[in-house]
């Protein structure tokens, strides 16, 4: 079964969802976001230093601006010899045409960019693998409802970028039950970052084991939140 996003439409140069009434990003300063954000959030690119392997998850592909932000810095700083395994979760994948159009903004991504077009899922649900094999690099892309797809997966992330629509928008990407997954597929001293300080999703990751932290915001957002678990 094959489902894009159909409600996908740009409004000037932001890519907006009328699923959700949530606009997935605007090309101008999103990557500065993604790295402030979510890599600055969660400590990247210094908690891989010294590491042999990192796990960077997501819940919320979009664009795939996050994951390609992660590898852009890991293609800079990756200790020698080490892997990276990064996993995302999408329930309503963009359209290859929309992604491309969205990720033209970022030249600096150009080659990376390719690299993940090239192997798009345009909508295939289930698990798609692309592998970055210069980098020792691999992303594990679920096409799932995302309760599903945390339950199926066996991994633990050293990281989670928590970058689902609005929780006024999307609920269920942030309920109570969907962060205690998170927390249950994190490795000790996981941290977390997001751009949403609502009340329900700190509440729900402090369920869940994290300490949560708000944090001066970026473009234009007051806060943001950083949370991490125990232990190293």
């Amino acid at each position: 079964m094959s489902e894009t996003d159909p409600g996908a439409a740009w409004d000037g140069e932001t890519l907006m969802s009328a699923r959700f009434g949530d606009v997935y990003a605007s090309r101008a300063g999103a990557l500065a976001q993604s790295r402030a954000v979510f890599l600055g959030g969660c400590g990247l690119p210094g908690r891989w230093q010294g590491r042999r392997r990192i796990t960077v998850a997501e819940l919320g592909f979009g664009t795939g601006l996050n994951m390609l932000a992660v590898l852009d810095e890991w293609a800079r700083s990756r200790p020698p010899g080490a892997t990276l395994h990064l996993f995302s979760i999408e329930g309503y994948p963009l359209a290859k045409a929309d992604a491309t159009r969205a990720l033209e903004a970022f030249p600096e991504l150009a080659g990376l960019a390719a690299q993940l077009l090239e192997r798009w899922p345009d909508g295939a649900r289930g698990l798609h693998r692309i592998e970055f094999p210069a980098l020792g690099a691999t992303l594990d892309l679920v096409i799932e409802d995302v309760g599903a797809a945390l339950a199926g997966w066996q991994g633990r992330a050293d990281t989670w970028f928590l970058d689902g629509f609005s929780p006024a928008k999307n609920p269920g990407m942030w309920s109570a039950e969907i962060l205690a997954l998170v927390g249950a597929r994190s490795a000790p001293g996981a941290r977390a970052a997001t751009w949403s300080v609502a009340g329900s999703v700190r509440r729900g990751l402090v369920a869940a084991g994290f300490t949560v932290e708000r944090l001066p915001g970026f473009t234009g957002k007051r806060e943001r939140l950083e949370a991490h678990l125990p232990g190293e």
